[in-house]
């Protein structure tokens, strides 16, 4: 039988490596792993090694007034990705509290490969993107093989799995239109404002319609939905971005955050120096980051 569910993380030799851990563990911390030789990409491999995936206590960002971060082994299971491609107002419930009309095609923007995070990371806040940071929990898809022009019936088949994001959002460069003419991309696109992980279920045989997840900050929940909400399910996502267009293996799918984000709560919910995010997908697990405001 094939892997259902991969982690990348440090050993206790301090190597890096994949490992396959149960479809149903949603705390990985603890957890036993079983090592895998090979990569997502090109196939696994059981060795027949056994790892435990521990905490690890980090300097980083300590110092006067803050205690040591804590930080997982646990990395995010993708090593790099070449994009992320992301949706807007994608599901129902989100676009009403918007009080947005859903356009005829997907909201689409980028983030690039330097976003990338892994599931525990602590995430570094530029000064002027502090003051309205948001929150996006998302379901994630990864492309397995490059594709072009793929048709509905055939989207699933380049997918490789998926697992959990965050669409981190700085409000301020995205709401006023005099700011960034209207655009989202760079409101998105800092450093490390896209935590993924902690695990990617493979694709065979879910259905990624009938998934539920929920958001938390410092344990309150924020976001909580199922997929089903959807307006464009994955498949309909893949054809549209993949019309005329490449999509490079490793891309990494965001497609799109449900109703409660900070900034359409009253009153409004953006994240503040410390605060802790928590995103959970049934079937995957949670990642979970600490947003630390650069001085």
């Amino acid at each position: 039988m094939g892997v259902k569910k991969f982690v990348r993380f440090i050993d206790e030799s301090g190597a890096t490596q994949y490992g396959e851990v149960a479809s149903s563990a949603s705390k990985l911390e603890g957890t036993t792993a079983s090592v895998l030789s090979g990569n997502p990409f090109d196939g696994f491999s059981n060795n027949g090694k056994q790892a435990t995936i521990k905490k690890v206590r980090s300097p980083l960002f300590s110092g006067v007034g803050r205690s040591p971060a804590n930080l997982s082994k646990l990395l995010s299971p993708l090593e790099s990705t070449p994009i992320f491609m992301c949706i807007g107002l994608n599901y129902a419930h989100h676009a009403k509290e918007a009080n947005l009309t859903v356009p005829s095609n997907p909201v689409v923007f980028t983030k690039p490969a330097d976003a990338l995070a892994g599931p525990y990371e602590d995430i570094s806040i530029h000064p002027e993107a502090q003051s309205q940071l948001d929150y996006e929990g998302e379901l994630c898809a990864i492309i397995s093989k490059d594709c072009k022009n793929v048709s509905e019936t055939e989207a699933l088949d380049y997918v490789l799995g998926y697992t959990v994001g965050n669409d981190i959002s700085a409000r301020n460069f995205q709401i006023p239109a005099t700011v960034s003419g209207g655009q989202f991309g760079y409101a998105k696109s800092f450093d490390k404002f896209a935590p993924i992980g902690p695990a990617v279920l493979m694709a065979k045989g879910v259905d990624p319609q009938t998934m539920k997840y929920t958001t938390k900050v410092n344990g309150e929940v924020r976001q909580e939905t199922g997929t089903d909400d959807m307006i464009w399910s994955v498949k309909k996502i893949i054809v549209h971005l993949s019309r005329g267009t490449t999509l490079r293996k490793g891309t990494v799918i965001m497609t799109g955050t449900p109703s409660g984000v900070g900034l359409f709560m009253q009153p409004q919910g953006f994240l503040k120096d410390g605060d802790v995010v928590e995103i959970g997908v049934e079937g995957i697990g949670s990642i979970s980051n600490k947003v630390v405001f650069e001085s």
